[in-house]
Protein backbone atom coordinates (compact mmCIF):
# COMPACT_ATOMS: atom_id res chain seq x y z
CA UNK A 1 0.00 0.00 0.00
CA UNK A 2 2.77 2.25 0.93
CA UNK A 3 4.05 2.08 -2.98
CA UNK A 4 0.45 2.66 -4.74
CA UNK A 5 -0.16 5.62 -2.40
CA UNK A 6 3.70 7.20 -3.11
CA UNK A 7 3.13 7.01 -6.53
CA UNK A 8 1.64 10.07 -7.13
CA UNK A 9 5.40 11.62 -5.37
CA UNK A 10 7.08 9.49 -7.89
CA UNK A 11 4.55 11.22 -10.45
CA UNK A 12 5.60 14.59 -8.68
CA UNK A 13 9.49 13.49 -9.29
CA UNK A 14 8.61 12.69 -12.90
CA UNK A 15 7.24 16.44 -13.90
CA UNK A 16 10.05 17.70 -11.58
CA UNK A 17 12.25 15.78 -14.00
CA UNK A 18 10.34 16.84 -17.16
CA UNK A 19 10.92 20.43 -15.97
CA UNK A 20 13.02 21.73 -13.17
CA UNK A 21 15.74 18.55 -13.66
CA UNK A 22 15.74 19.77 -17.47
CA UNK A 23 17.26 23.53 -16.85
CA UNK A 24 20.30 21.57 -15.64
CA UNK A 25 21.33 21.03 -19.21
CA UNK A 26 18.88 23.03 -20.97
CA UNK A 27 21.13 26.05 -22.40
CA UNK A 28 23.88 22.99 -23.05
CA UNK A 29 21.40 21.42 -25.18
CA UNK A 30 19.87 24.54 -26.54
CA UNK A 31 23.36 25.57 -27.80
CA UNK A 32 23.99 22.96 -29.37
CA UNK A 33 27.02 22.14 -27.02
CA UNK A 34 25.93 18.97 -25.64
CA UNK A 35 23.12 16.14 -26.73
CA UNK A 36 19.99 15.60 -25.22
CA UNK A 37 20.96 11.77 -24.76
CA UNK A 38 24.40 12.80 -22.89
CA UNK A 39 22.72 15.03 -20.67
CA UNK A 40 20.10 12.95 -19.77
CA UNK A 41 22.37 10.31 -18.58
CA UNK A 42 24.88 12.93 -16.64
CA UNK A 43 21.98 14.62 -15.27
CA UNK A 44 20.26 11.48 -14.10
CA UNK A 45 23.44 9.90 -12.07
CA UNK A 46 24.18 12.84 -9.95
CA UNK A 47 20.68 13.54 -9.14
CA UNK A 48 20.02 10.52 -7.60
CA UNK A 49 23.10 10.62 -5.87
CA UNK A 50 22.06 14.32 -4.42
CA UNK A 51 19.15 13.28 -3.35
CA UNK A 52 20.25 10.53 -1.52
CA UNK A 53 23.15 11.81 0.18
CA UNK A 54 22.25 15.18 0.45
CA UNK A 55 18.66 15.28 0.70
CA UNK A 56 17.28 15.39 4.16
CA UNK A 57 18.14 19.39 4.81
CA UNK A 58 15.79 20.94 3.18
CA UNK A 59 13.32 17.80 3.61
CA UNK A 60 12.86 18.97 7.33
CA UNK A 61 12.26 22.33 6.49
CA UNK A 62 9.65 21.80 4.02
CA UNK A 63 7.95 19.28 6.42
CA UNK A 64 7.91 22.39 9.31
CA UNK A 65 5.56 24.33 6.72
CA UNK A 66 3.25 21.68 7.31
CA UNK A 67 3.44 17.75 8.18
CA UNK A 68 1.57 16.12 5.80
CA UNK A 69 0.51 13.11 8.87
CA UNK A 70 -0.90 10.64 6.50
CA UNK A 71 -0.33 8.52 4.01
CA UNK A 72 -3.74 9.45 1.98
CA UNK A 73 -3.04 12.97 2.90
CA UNK A 74 0.63 12.59 1.37
CA UNK A 75 -0.79 10.85 -1.53
CA UNK A 76 -3.43 13.44 -2.49
CA UNK A 77 -0.81 16.33 -2.17
CA UNK A 78 1.81 14.88 -4.14
CA UNK A 79 -0.81 13.88 -6.61
CA UNK A 80 -2.17 17.67 -7.30
CA UNK A 81 1.14 19.18 -7.45
CA UNK A 82 2.29 16.77 -9.93
CA UNK A 83 -0.83 17.64 -11.74
CA UNK A 84 -0.32 21.12 -11.58
CA UNK A 85 3.61 20.77 -12.90
CA UNK A 86 2.07 18.22 -15.43
CA UNK A 87 -0.23 20.71 -16.91
CA UNK A 88 2.45 23.74 -17.05
CA UNK A 89 4.83 21.60 -18.57
CA UNK A 90 2.56 20.46 -21.35
CA UNK A 91 2.53 24.36 -22.01
CA UNK A 92 6.04 24.47 -22.33
CA UNK A 93 6.47 26.61 -19.30
CA UNK A 94 9.04 25.88 -17.10
CA UNK A 95 7.48 26.42 -14.04
CA UNK A 96 8.15 25.84 -10.69
CA UNK A 97 7.52 22.21 -8.63
CA UNK A 98 8.64 23.88 -5.19
CA UNK A 99 5.83 26.80 -5.84
CA UNK A 100 3.50 23.75 -6.87
CA UNK A 101 4.25 21.71 -3.86
CA UNK A 102 4.22 24.64 -1.67
CA UNK A 103 1.08 25.00 -2.55
CA UNK A 104 -0.73 21.92 -2.40
CA UNK A 105 0.36 21.65 1.50
CA UNK A 106 -1.11 24.75 2.36
CA UNK A 107 -4.42 23.52 0.42
CA UNK A 108 -3.92 20.68 3.57
CA UNK A 109 -3.30 22.95 5.98
CA UNK A 110 -6.31 25.01 5.06
CA UNK A 111 -8.38 21.45 4.68
CA UNK A 112 -7.54 19.99 8.22
CA UNK A 113 -7.28 23.49 9.95
CA UNK A 114 -3.72 22.25 10.56
CA UNK A 115 -1.83 25.60 11.81
CA UNK A 116 0.71 27.30 8.41
CA UNK A 117 4.00 28.36 10.18
CA UNK A 118 4.25 31.73 8.82
CA UNK A 119 8.10 32.50 9.46
CA UNK A 120 8.92 29.24 7.58
CA UNK A 121 6.31 29.79 4.44
CA UNK A 122 7.87 33.69 4.43
CA UNK A 123 11.03 32.11 4.61
CA UNK A 124 10.49 29.82 1.10
CA UNK A 125 8.52 32.65 -0.43
CA UNK A 126 11.82 35.05 0.20
CA UNK A 127 13.61 32.38 -1.55
CA UNK A 128 11.69 32.54 -4.62
CA UNK A 129 12.60 36.06 -4.82
CA UNK A 130 16.20 35.96 -3.80
CA UNK A 131 16.78 32.64 -6.25
CA UNK A 132 16.67 34.46 -8.99
CA UNK A 133 18.50 37.44 -7.89
CA UNK A 134 21.22 35.32 -6.90
CA UNK A 135 21.05 33.54 -10.13
CA UNK A 136 21.61 37.33 -11.86
CA UNK A 137 24.34 38.52 -9.87
CA UNK A 138 25.94 35.33 -9.88
CA UNK A 139 25.37 34.71 -13.76
CA UNK A 140 26.67 38.13 -14.46
CA UNK A 141 29.77 37.99 -12.11
CA UNK A 142 30.61 35.01 -13.98
CA UNK A 143 30.27 36.04 -17.67
CA UNK A 144 31.99 38.89 -17.22
CA UNK A 145 34.61 36.69 -15.48
CA UNK A 146 34.59 34.20 -18.22
CA UNK A 147 34.62 36.84 -20.95
CA UNK A 148 37.98 38.60 -19.25
CA UNK A 149 39.42 35.05 -18.76
CA UNK A 150 39.38 34.08 -22.53
CA UNK A 151 40.21 37.62 -23.46
CA UNK A 152 43.52 36.92 -21.81
CA UNK A 153 44.19 33.82 -22.39
CA UNK A 154 43.43 33.88 -26.13
CA UNK A 155 42.17 30.49 -26.33
CA UNK A 156 42.00 28.87 -30.26
CA UNK A 157 38.43 28.60 -30.90
CA UNK A 158 38.73 24.18 -31.37
CA UNK A 159 40.32 24.14 -28.31
CA UNK A 160 38.19 26.54 -26.83
CA UNK A 161 34.95 24.46 -28.14
CA UNK A 162 36.43 21.02 -26.47
CA UNK A 163 36.87 22.82 -23.10
CA UNK A 164 33.97 24.55 -22.83
CA UNK A 165 31.98 21.15 -23.68
CA UNK A 166 33.73 19.36 -20.82
CA UNK A 167 32.94 22.42 -18.51
CA UNK A 168 29.48 21.99 -19.18
CA UNK A 169 29.55 18.22 -18.59
CA UNK A 170 31.69 18.72 -15.29
CA UNK A 171 29.53 21.82 -14.31
CA UNK A 172 26.83 19.74 -15.44
CA UNK A 173 26.61 17.25 -12.89
CA UNK A 174 27.37 19.28 -9.85
CA UNK A 175 23.98 21.04 -10.90
CA UNK A 176 22.30 17.94 -11.33
CA UNK A 177 23.76 16.53 -7.41
CA UNK A 178 22.69 20.18 -5.93
CA UNK A 179 19.21 19.52 -7.71
CA UNK A 180 19.02 16.44 -6.28
CA UNK A 181 19.89 17.37 -2.98
CA UNK A 182 17.60 20.42 -3.15
CA UNK A 183 14.38 19.65 -4.89
CA UNK A 184 14.02 15.89 -3.64
CA UNK A 185 11.92 17.12 -1.02
CA UNK A 186 9.48 18.63 -3.27
CA UNK A 187 8.85 15.10 -4.81
CA UNK A 188 8.48 13.21 -1.22
CA UNK A 189 9.06 15.46 1.42
CA UNK A 190 5.27 15.05 1.92
CA UNK A 191 6.18 11.16 2.88
CA UNK A 192 8.92 11.33 5.35
CA UNK A 193 6.01 10.80 8.17
CA UNK A 194 4.78 7.53 6.65
CA UNK A 195 8.81 6.48 5.83
CA UNK A 196 9.00 2.58 6.54
CA UNK A 197 10.92 1.45 9.63
CA UNK A 198 13.44 -0.14 7.86
CA UNK A 199 17.42 -0.34 7.28
CA UNK A 200 18.22 -1.88 4.07
CA UNK A 201 22.29 -3.35 4.00
CA UNK A 202 23.72 -3.02 0.68
CA UNK A 203 26.80 -4.55 1.72
CA UNK A 204 28.92 -1.43 0.98
CA UNK A 205 26.22 0.96 2.14
CA UNK A 206 22.82 1.12 4.01
CA UNK A 207 19.90 2.90 3.09
CA UNK A 208 16.99 3.42 5.72
CA UNK A 209 13.79 4.20 5.01
CA UNK A 210 13.91 8.17 4.28
CA UNK A 211 16.76 7.64 1.75
CA UNK A 212 14.99 4.55 0.34
CA UNK A 213 12.01 7.27 -0.57
CA UNK A 214 14.86 9.73 -1.79
CA UNK A 215 16.13 6.78 -3.63
CA UNK A 216 12.89 6.34 -5.89
CA UNK A 217 12.41 10.46 -5.85
CA UNK A 218 15.99 10.51 -7.62
CA UNK A 219 15.17 7.21 -9.84
CA UNK A 220 11.46 8.81 -11.15
CA UNK A 221 13.42 12.38 -11.45
CA UNK A 222 15.59 10.62 -13.81
CA UNK A 223 12.81 8.94 -15.96
CA UNK A 224 11.34 12.64 -16.05
CA UNK A 225 14.29 13.74 -17.60
CA UNK A 226 14.71 10.54 -20.21
CA UNK A 227 10.77 10.75 -21.24
CA UNK A 228 9.71 14.43 -21.04
CA UNK A 229 12.81 17.04 -20.60
CA UNK A 230 13.42 17.90 -23.88
CA UNK A 231 10.33 19.97 -24.39
CA UNK A 232 11.22 22.56 -21.62
CA UNK A 233 14.89 22.82 -22.57
CA UNK A 234 14.05 23.96 -25.89
CA UNK A 235 12.12 27.22 -23.74
CA UNK A 236 15.11 27.70 -21.43
CA UNK A 237 17.82 26.96 -24.06
CA UNK A 238 16.78 29.49 -26.72
CA UNK A 239 13.64 30.82 -26.92
CA UNK A 240 14.46 33.45 -23.47
CA UNK A 241 17.78 34.62 -25.06
CA UNK A 242 19.94 33.00 -27.58
CA UNK A 243 22.99 32.03 -26.08
CA UNK A 244 26.62 31.13 -26.77
CA UNK A 245 28.52 27.84 -25.20
CA UNK A 246 30.04 30.14 -22.65
CA UNK A 247 27.32 31.67 -21.46
CA UNK A 248 25.69 28.30 -21.46
CA UNK A 249 28.28 26.68 -19.29
CA UNK A 250 28.19 30.59 -16.79
CA UNK A 251 24.10 29.79 -16.37
CA UNK A 252 24.76 25.88 -15.42
CA UNK A 253 27.04 26.88 -12.67
CA UNK A 254 25.18 30.19 -11.29
CA UNK A 255 22.67 27.46 -10.82
CA UNK A 256 24.27 24.67 -9.26
CA UNK A 257 26.41 27.01 -6.69
CA UNK A 258 22.79 28.67 -6.27
CA UNK A 259 21.14 25.12 -5.61
CA UNK A 260 24.09 23.81 -3.34
CA UNK A 261 24.35 26.76 -0.87
CA UNK A 262 20.97 26.61 0.07
CA UNK A 263 20.77 22.87 0.25
CA UNK A 264 24.28 22.54 2.20
CA UNK A 265 23.85 21.91 5.72
CA UNK A 266 27.47 21.98 6.29
CA UNK A 267 27.70 25.17 4.51
CA UNK A 268 24.96 26.57 6.80
CA UNK A 269 26.43 25.76 10.15
CA UNK A 270 29.99 26.65 9.07
CA UNK A 271 28.63 30.13 8.96
CA UNK A 272 27.03 29.75 12.30
CA UNK A 273 30.41 28.61 13.70
CA UNK A 274 31.84 31.61 12.91
CA UNK A 275 29.21 34.20 13.72
CA UNK A 276 27.15 34.54 10.17
CA UNK A 277 23.50 33.93 9.91
CA UNK A 278 22.69 30.49 8.81
CA UNK A 279 21.23 29.92 5.16
CA UNK A 280 18.09 28.39 5.18
CA UNK A 281 18.08 25.03 4.15
CA UNK A 282 14.88 25.42 1.76
CA UNK A 283 14.01 24.01 -1.52
CA UNK A 284 13.80 26.29 -4.04
CA UNK A 285 13.14 26.78 -7.89
CA UNK A 286 15.94 25.57 -10.75
CA UNK A 287 13.31 27.02 -12.93
CA UNK A 288 13.78 30.62 -11.68
CA UNK A 289 17.15 30.35 -10.85
CA UNK A 290 17.98 29.34 -14.71
CA UNK A 291 15.67 32.08 -15.79
CA UNK A 292 17.37 34.64 -13.36
CA UNK A 293 21.05 33.67 -14.83
CA UNK A 294 19.96 33.98 -18.12
CA UNK A 295 18.49 37.37 -17.45
CA UNK A 296 21.69 38.38 -15.70
CA UNK A 297 23.85 37.17 -18.86
CA UNK A 298 21.32 39.42 -21.09
CA UNK A 299 21.68 42.49 -19.00
CA UNK A 300 25.43 41.91 -19.39
CA UNK A 301 25.28 42.18 -23.17
CA UNK A 302 22.30 44.25 -23.90
CA UNK A 303 18.94 44.26 -22.36
CA UNK A 304 17.36 44.23 -26.10
CA UNK A 305 18.73 40.67 -26.31
CA UNK A 306 16.01 39.20 -23.56
CA UNK A 307 13.05 38.11 -25.43
CA UNK A 308 10.09 39.61 -22.95
CA UNK A 309 7.43 38.35 -24.49
CA UNK A 310 8.87 34.46 -23.58
CA UNK A 311 9.57 35.92 -19.70
CA UNK A 312 6.04 37.34 -19.20
CA UNK A 313 4.30 33.71 -19.78
CA UNK A 314 6.68 32.24 -17.48
CA UNK A 315 6.35 34.63 -14.75
CA UNK A 316 2.54 34.01 -15.39
CA UNK A 317 3.24 30.52 -14.85
CA UNK A 318 4.86 30.70 -11.64
CA UNK A 319 2.40 32.88 -10.03
CA UNK A 320 -0.34 30.58 -10.93
CA UNK A 321 1.37 27.43 -10.05
CA UNK A 322 0.97 27.94 -5.98
CA UNK A 323 -2.39 29.41 -6.15
CA UNK A 324 -3.56 26.19 -8.89
CA UNK A 325 -2.01 23.95 -6.77
CA UNK A 326 -3.72 25.00 -3.51
CA UNK A 327 -7.21 25.08 -5.17
CA UNK A 328 -6.37 21.67 -6.23
CA UNK A 329 -5.37 20.17 -3.32
CA UNK A 330 -8.40 21.76 -1.10
CA UNK A 331 -10.49 20.11 -3.42
CA UNK A 332 -8.90 17.23 -3.93
CA UNK A 333 -8.89 15.46 -0.38
CA UNK A 334 -12.25 16.84 -0.02
CA UNK A 335 -12.75 14.49 -2.60
CA UNK A 336 -10.60 11.88 -1.36
CA UNK A 337 -11.99 11.90 2.03
CA UNK A 338 -15.72 11.66 1.62
CA UNK A 339 -16.32 9.95 -1.48
CA UNK A 340 -13.59 7.49 -0.99
CA UNK A 341 -13.42 7.25 2.80
CA UNK A 342 -9.37 7.76 2.94
CA UNK A 343 -8.12 9.44 5.91
CA UNK A 344 -5.90 12.02 4.79
CA UNK A 345 -4.65 13.41 8.73
CA UNK A 346 -4.53 11.64 11.98
CA UNK A 347 -3.71 14.81 13.57
CA UNK A 348 -6.25 16.80 15.84
CA UNK A 349 -7.82 19.73 13.89
CA UNK A 350 -6.15 23.19 14.90
CA UNK A 351 -3.23 21.33 16.58
CA UNK A 352 0.11 21.61 14.60
CA UNK A 353 1.41 18.59 13.80
CA UNK A 354 5.34 17.95 15.28
CA UNK A 355 7.61 18.33 12.00
CA UNK A 356 10.16 15.12 11.17
CA UNK A 357 13.14 15.12 11.01
CA UNK A 358 13.79 13.22 7.98
CA UNK A 359 17.86 13.14 8.72
CA UNK A 360 17.61 11.18 12.20
CA UNK A 361 14.11 9.70 11.59
CA UNK A 362 13.76 7.24 14.78
CA UNK A 363 10.85 4.43 14.79
CA UNK A 364 9.24 3.89 17.86
CA UNK A 365 9.39 0.74 16.92
CA UNK A 366 12.17 -1.72 16.83
CA UNK A 367 14.23 -0.74 13.28
CA UNK A 368 13.88 -3.64 10.82
CA UNK A 369 17.00 -4.59 9.18
CA UNK A 370 16.79 -6.67 5.72
CA UNK A 371 19.64 -8.08 4.42
CA UNK A 372 19.80 -7.30 0.43
CA UNK A 373 23.95 -7.66 0.39
CA UNK A 374 23.49 -10.55 -2.32
CA UNK A 375 20.16 -9.35 -4.12
CA UNK A 376 22.28 -6.50 -4.56
CA UNK A 377 25.00 -7.82 -6.03
CA UNK A 378 23.68 -9.81 -7.79
CA UNK A 379 21.52 -6.95 -9.59
CA UNK A 380 24.64 -5.07 -9.84
CA UNK A 381 26.53 -7.64 -12.04
CA UNK A 382 23.38 -8.20 -13.74
CA UNK A 383 23.09 -4.77 -14.39
CA UNK A 384 27.35 -4.81 -15.51
CA UNK A 385 26.70 -7.91 -17.57
CA UNK A 386 23.77 -6.30 -19.54
CA UNK A 387 25.42 -2.78 -19.69
CA UNK A 388 28.74 -4.53 -21.26
CA UNK A 389 26.57 -6.84 -23.88
CA UNK A 390 24.51 -3.51 -24.59
CA UNK A 391 28.20 -1.64 -25.38
CA UNK A 392 29.08 -4.69 -27.34
CA UNK A 393 26.06 -4.67 -29.52
CA UNK A 394 26.12 -0.71 -30.05
CA UNK A 395 29.30 -1.29 -31.10
CA UNK A 396 28.83 -3.53 -33.59
CA UNK A 397 25.56 -2.04 -34.93
CA UNK A 398 28.32 1.12 -35.29
CA UNK A 399 30.12 -1.30 -37.18
CA UNK A 400 28.09 -2.76 -39.41
CA UNK A 401 26.91 1.07 -39.69
CA UNK A 402 29.91 1.85 -41.08
CA UNK A 403 30.87 -0.93 -43.19
CA UNK A 404 27.18 0.14 -44.73
CA UNK A 405 27.97 3.90 -44.89
CA UNK A 406 31.36 2.19 -46.82
CA UNK A 407 29.85 0.10 -49.10
CA UNK A 408 27.27 2.51 -50.40
CA UNK A 409 29.77 5.17 -50.62
CA UNK A 410 31.83 2.59 -52.91
CA UNK A 411 28.66 1.77 -54.74
CA UNK A 412 28.17 5.29 -55.39
CA UNK A 413 31.86 5.72 -56.47
CA UNK A 414 31.33 2.67 -58.62
CA UNK A 415 28.06 3.76 -60.22
CA UNK A 416 29.53 7.34 -60.76
CA UNK A 417 32.85 5.77 -62.65
CA UNK A 418 30.56 3.54 -64.56
CA UNK A 419 28.38 6.44 -65.75
CA UNK A 420 31.94 8.70 -66.61
CA UNK A 421 32.88 5.40 -68.35
CA UNK A 422 29.57 5.15 -70.43
CA UNK A 423 30.23 8.94 -71.13
CA UNK A 424 33.66 8.38 -72.13
CA UNK A 425 32.28 5.75 -74.35
CA UNK A 426 29.79 7.58 -75.62
CA UNK A 427 31.69 10.51 -76.26
CA UNK A 428 34.62 8.23 -78.05
CA UNK A 429 31.62 6.73 -80.02
CA UNK A 430 30.41 10.10 -81.21
CA UNK A 431 33.97 11.08 -82.23
CA UNK A 432 34.66 7.94 -83.97
CA UNK A 433 31.47 8.46 -85.78
CA UNK A 434 32.43 12.35 -86.72
CA UNK A 435 35.51 10.91 -88.03
CA UNK A 436 34.42 8.22 -90.01
CA UNK A 437 31.80 10.58 -91.33
CA UNK A 438 34.67 12.98 -92.30
CA UNK A 439 36.97 10.49 -93.85
CA UNK A 440 33.96 9.61 -95.69
CA UNK A 441 33.73 13.07 -97.16
CA UNK A 442 37.43 13.09 -97.55
CA UNK A 443 37.38 9.85 -99.59
CA UNK A 444 34.12 10.63 -101.76
CA UNK A 445 36.33 13.77 -102.54
CA UNK A 446 39.78 12.06 -103.41
CA UNK A 447 37.27 9.93 -105.57
CA UNK A 448 35.73 12.90 -107.10
CA UNK A 449 39.59 14.77 -107.14
CA UNK A 450 40.39 10.86 -108.81
CA UNK A 451 37.56 11.20 -111.51
CA UNK A 452 38.12 14.61 -112.62
CA UNK A 453 41.94 13.87 -112.95
CA UNK A 454 40.81 11.48 -114.83
CA UNK A 455 38.48 12.70 -117.22
CA UNK A 456 40.75 15.68 -117.60
CA UNK A 457 43.47 13.17 -118.43
CA UNK A 458 41.34 11.75 -121.31
CA UNK A 459 39.73 14.90 -122.52
CA UNK A 460 43.54 15.96 -122.79
CA UNK A 461 44.80 12.95 -124.56
CA UNK A 462 41.97 12.79 -127.00
CA UNK A 463 42.91 16.64 -127.82
CA UNK A 464 46.44 15.20 -128.20
CA UNK A 465 45.41 12.60 -130.53
CA UNK A 466 42.82 15.47 -132.54
CA UNK A 467 46.10 17.77 -132.74
CA UNK A 468 48.35 14.91 -133.97
CA UNK A 469 46.16 14.18 -136.41
CA UNK A 470 45.62 17.29 -137.45
CA UNK A 471 49.45 17.65 -138.08
CA UNK A 472 49.43 15.12 -140.50
CA UNK A 473 46.80 16.16 -142.28
CA UNK A 474 47.75 18.54 -145.71
CA UNK A 475 44.71 19.77 -146.76
CA UNK A 476 44.24 23.21 -145.97
CA UNK A 477 40.79 22.99 -145.66
CA UNK A 478 40.46 19.54 -144.01
CA UNK A 479 42.87 20.98 -141.36
CA UNK A 480 41.08 23.92 -141.02
CA UNK A 481 37.62 22.45 -141.02
CA UNK A 482 39.33 19.67 -138.04
CA UNK A 483 40.57 22.36 -135.62
CA UNK A 484 37.02 24.32 -135.67
CA UNK A 485 35.36 21.56 -134.36
CA UNK A 486 38.57 21.09 -131.61
CA UNK A 487 37.33 24.43 -131.05
CA UNK A 488 34.03 23.82 -130.34
CA UNK A 489 34.98 20.94 -128.27
CA UNK A 490 36.90 22.58 -125.85
CA UNK A 491 34.47 25.46 -125.56
CA UNK A 492 31.81 22.82 -124.65
CA UNK A 493 34.16 21.62 -122.34
CA UNK A 494 34.78 24.93 -120.79
CA UNK A 495 31.37 25.96 -120.51
CA UNK A 496 30.31 22.55 -118.17
CA UNK A 497 26.80 23.83 -117.82
CA UNK A 498 25.51 21.12 -117.13
CA UNK A 499 27.94 20.22 -113.58
CA UNK A 500 27.56 24.16 -113.12
CA UNK A 501 23.83 23.88 -113.12
CA UNK A 502 24.22 20.98 -110.76
CA UNK A 503 26.89 22.67 -108.32
CA UNK A 504 24.22 25.94 -108.30
CA UNK A 505 21.33 23.20 -107.54
CA UNK A 506 23.40 21.94 -104.38
CA UNK A 507 24.48 24.93 -102.86
CA UNK A 508 21.15 26.14 -102.85
CA UNK A 509 19.92 22.89 -101.00
CA UNK A 510 22.50 23.45 -98.49
CA UNK A 511 21.70 27.50 -97.80
CA UNK A 512 18.24 26.83 -98.35
CA UNK A 513 17.38 29.13 -95.23
CA UNK A 514 20.12 31.77 -96.25
CA UNK A 515 18.16 31.71 -99.72
CA UNK A 516 14.92 32.54 -97.63
CA UNK A 517 16.23 35.28 -95.38
CA UNK A 518 17.54 36.91 -98.54
CA UNK A 519 14.61 36.70 -100.24
CA UNK A 520 12.66 38.33 -97.40
CA UNK A 521 15.11 41.25 -96.64
CA UNK A 522 15.70 41.86 -100.19
CA UNK A 523 12.69 41.06 -102.72
CA UNK A 524 14.26 42.52 -105.60
CA UNK A 525 17.69 40.32 -105.58
CA UNK A 526 17.53 37.84 -108.82
CA UNK A 527 18.68 34.11 -109.21
CA UNK A 528 22.48 35.63 -110.02
CA UNK A 529 22.18 38.11 -106.84
CA UNK A 530 21.13 35.26 -104.75
CA UNK A 531 23.83 32.76 -106.24
CA UNK A 532 26.65 35.27 -105.76
CA UNK A 533 26.14 36.30 -102.49
CA UNK A 534 25.90 32.26 -101.68
CA UNK A 535 29.32 31.75 -103.71
CA UNK A 536 30.71 34.74 -101.07
CA UNK A 537 29.83 33.45 -98.55
CA UNK A 538 31.45 30.09 -99.24
CA UNK A 539 34.70 32.11 -99.57
CA UNK A 540 34.97 31.83 -103.57
CA UNK A 541 36.82 34.72 -105.08
CA UNK A 542 35.70 36.37 -108.50
CA UNK A 543 37.86 34.65 -110.39
CA UNK A 544 36.95 31.60 -109.29
CA UNK A 545 33.18 32.35 -109.86
CA UNK A 546 33.29 33.15 -113.01
CA UNK A 547 33.45 30.19 -114.15
CA UNK A 548 30.64 28.86 -112.22
CA UNK A 549 28.51 32.20 -113.28
CA UNK A 550 29.42 31.44 -116.78
CA UNK A 551 30.73 35.48 -116.95
CA UNK A 552 34.48 37.03 -117.09
CA UNK A 553 35.81 37.80 -113.88
CA UNK A 554 35.32 41.77 -114.61
CA UNK A 555 31.50 40.56 -115.30
CA UNK A 556 31.61 39.47 -111.60
CA UNK A 557 32.90 42.61 -110.40
CA UNK A 558 29.77 44.34 -112.35
CA UNK A 559 27.44 42.18 -110.37
CA UNK A 560 29.39 42.73 -106.67
CA UNK A 561 28.90 45.94 -107.12
CA UNK A 562 25.17 45.85 -108.14
CA UNK A 563 24.48 43.44 -105.15
CA UNK A 564 25.95 46.00 -102.94
CA UNK A 565 23.79 48.74 -103.76
CA UNK A 566 20.65 46.26 -103.94
CA UNK A 567 21.43 45.74 -100.21
CA UNK A 568 21.88 48.89 -99.16
CA UNK A 569 25.50 48.84 -97.94
CA UNK A 570 27.57 51.79 -97.47
CA UNK A 571 31.11 52.80 -98.80
CA UNK A 572 33.59 51.15 -96.51
CA UNK A 573 30.85 48.29 -95.54
CA UNK A 574 32.66 44.83 -95.88
CA UNK A 575 30.25 42.44 -98.74
CA UNK A 576 31.48 39.48 -97.05
CA UNK A 577 31.05 40.26 -93.61
CA UNK A 578 27.69 41.29 -93.85
CA UNK A 579 26.57 38.19 -96.16
CA UNK A 580 28.11 36.01 -93.35
CA UNK A 581 26.48 37.77 -90.51
CA UNK A 582 22.97 37.29 -92.29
Amino acid sequence: MFLLFISSGLFLGWSLGANDAANIFGTAVGSKMLSFKKAAIIASIFIILGAVIQGSGTTETLSKLGTVDAIGGAFTVALCAAFTVFIMTRNKLPVSTTQSIVGAIIGWNLFTNNKTDYSILTTILTSWVAGPIIGIVFAALLFLLTRWLLHKLKIHLIKLDGYIRWGLIIVGAFGAYSLGANNIANVVGVFMSSAPNLIIDLGLFQLNGAQLIFLLGGVSIAIGVFTYGSKVMETVGSQIMNLSSEAAMVVVLAQALVLFIFSSTGLSNFLETVGLPRIPLVPISSSQIVVGAIIGIGLVKGVQEIKVKTLGGIFLGWILTPIAACILSFFALFFVKNVFNITVTSAVASIPATPVDASSMVATSAMKHVNMVWPFTLMVIVVVVALFVFYIIKQQKLRVKAQDELYKKQNDFYIAQKALTELELKTIRLENSSLASKLEFKRKELINYALNIIEQQNFMASILDKLIEIKNINKDSEREEMLDGLIVLIKQKMANSDKVKNFNIEAEKMHKDFYQRLSDQFPDLTENDKRLATLLRLGFSSKEIAPLLNISPKSVEIIRYRLRKKINLKKGDNLIQFINNL
